[in-house]
């Protein structure tokens, strides 16, 4: 099992299974880090961006291991993985792609890019 988080001003955070699909997602603070439960048995990873240093703190003083993890365009992605799981409607389905934002933040689905980054590197390391 995978937690990832996307690091920044508002912490993006997704539990994916090992399989990639997204178990659960959610957005909190940097207050709300300090208490959330995270379990020992998770690969913990953090993207590797702005913000990441202010978590690897956090982990580091609750002694959880972790892996950081390039985040380059992961906000692209964040924007499919939220448009393939909240299909657009009305006018909006005719915009092309690219002229779509989300009505909501999206940290929790960049942290699920991440994740997907991390299966498919572990994959390819495998292979």
């Amino acid at each position: 099992m995978i937690l990832a988080f996307d690091p920044g001003k508002n912490i993006g955070v997704a539990q994916v299974s090992l399989t990639g699909q997204l178990l659960y997602h959610e957005i909190i603070t940097f207050e709300m880090l300090k208490d959330f439960p995270i379990a020992n048995d998770l690969n913990i990873l953090i993207g590797k961006g702005t913000g990441a240093k202010r978590l690897t703190e956090v982990f580091d003083e609750r002694q959880l291991d972790y892996h950081l993890i390039d985040e380059t365009g992961t906000s692209l992605e964040a924007r499919k993985l939220y448009f393939k799981d909240h299909p657009p409607k009305g006018l909006m389905r005719l915009l092309p792609e690219s002229f779509r934002s989300p009505p909501e933040l999206i940290d929790d689905y960049a942290a699920f890019a991440i994740a997907l980054r991390y299966l498919a590197q572990t994959t390819t390391a495998r292979d």
